[in-house]
């Protein structure tokens, strides 16, 4: 009998996305890294908000993240 073989998680992956309670997967926002003097008070605190991934593009990320 052979032993069955685990999925690897792709690491980069697990440390960019989380999954919540329901099965949705969140993302951190772009736009936080420079240019923040140009940017106003309220899109910067927009920015610090969690993001969901889109239904398309979470059967890439399941993929990625096979123990989720």
């Amino acid at each position: 009998m052979s032993a069955k073989v685990k999925m690897k998680t792709n690491r980069s992956a697990a440390k960019r996305f989380s999954f919540t309670a329901n099965g949705k997967i969140k993302r951190k926002k772009a736009g936080m890294r420079h240019f923040m003097r140009r940017k106003g008070p309220t899109s910067k605190r927009n920015l610090r908000k969690r993001g969901y991934i889109s239904k398309a593009d979470a059967p890439l990320i399941r993929a990625l993240l096979p123990y989720g």
